[in-house]
């Protein structure tokens, strides 16, 4: 049979026939704050997720060197944008005590990686995956340098023609490799949403798992993302949306979170597996509403 293969993350295997593998993105909602992030992080437990996910940049790698010395008001204060990006992210220390943090949960973490330092600064960690952003798809280095790690990887496919999907996986190779159909809009409108790219890419890249990250308002389309075979899912997730930062009103709150997981696995449970069957449940209706009994109905079938 197609689309068998699965990927290994922790102890759980994604891939048809498995249980959704739920991912919330904490990415930089966090606004610098370990603090803050520690609650997202309980939030995500809370609400039945299996993984919370970062976002690691090499700011002057990452930054136009035009953009370094725009100004923009931030929660602390008026500032140049390659400063903000600073701000904004963790360094060792931090991500010390979320992995510390995450284990005592016993929640898996890792990270999208922006640059190829950042890879090198995440294995530090030994993360049991990686991410790429939709923007990094056609950085084929920075795609060879998270799969040379030796974990399973994630690509993402927003802004990307089917060509540049093409062409990434060829680089990379299928082996241990996911891929996220998503589109770059925050949040995206229903419309563009497009979700039965999902089944275009299951039957493209057959064998391979194929997910969601979403970026919608609302949790519908990821419902029937999975409704559509998708593997894993992947939604941002918020104590607020009304918090500061640019990613927060395309994300989910704590008790939007815990309802979309919460109706995936209800999702899963009536999926089924496609094969046809008299419950037990029907036989009490069977016998009082059925005219033709079943051994008159097995000769008209015969």
């Amino acid at each position: 049979m197609r689309n068998e293969r699965k990927v290994k993350i922790g102890n759980r295997l994604v891939g048809d026939g498995k249980p959704v593998f739920v991912i919330a993105e904490i990415g930089i909602n966090h606004n610098g704050s370990v603090e803050i992030t520690k609650k997202m992080i309980d939030a995500a437990l809370f609400a039945g997720c299996d993984a919370v996910k970062f976002q690691k940049r090499t700011p002057e790698i990452c930054v136009p060197h035009d953009q370094w010395n725009i100004e923009r008001d931030t929660p602390w204060g008026r500032m140049t944008y390659i400063d903000y990006r600073h701000k904004m992210e963790f360094g060792y220390e931090e991500f010390r005590e979320i992995d510390r943090f995450c284990k005592s949960k016993r929640i898996l973490w890792f990270a999208s990686c922006w640059d190829e330092p950042s890879v090198e600064f995440m294995e530090k960690f030994d993360p049991p995956l990686y991410k790429s952003s939709s923007a990094s798809l056609t950085d084929h280095d920075l795609l060879l340098k998270m799969k040379k790690t030796g974990k399973p990887m994630i690509i993402s496919t927003g802004m990307s023609t089917m060509g540049e999907i093409v062409a990434a996986v060829e680089a990379i190779g299928r082996d241990n490799l996911m891929i996220a159909h998503s589109t770059s809009a925050y949040p995206c409108k229903v419309e563009e949403l497009n979700l039965r790219m999902i089944l275009t890419l299951k039957e493209k890249f057959a064998g391979i798992p194929i997910g969601y990250s979403g970026h919608e308002v609302g949790l519908a389309p990821t419902w029937a993302a999975v409704g559509l075979g998708a593997a894993f899912v992947e939604r941002h997730i918020t104590l607020d949306r009304a918090m500061w930062g640019s990613d927060q009103a395309a994300s989910v709150e704590i008790y939007g979170m815990h309802r979309l997981v919460r109706n995936i696995r209800d999702i899963e449970k009536a999926l089924g597996d496609g094969i046809k069957r008299v419950y037990p449940s029907e036989m009490k209706a069977l016998e009082k509403l059925r005219r033709i009994k079943n051994r008159e109905l097995e000769k008209i079938d015969k």
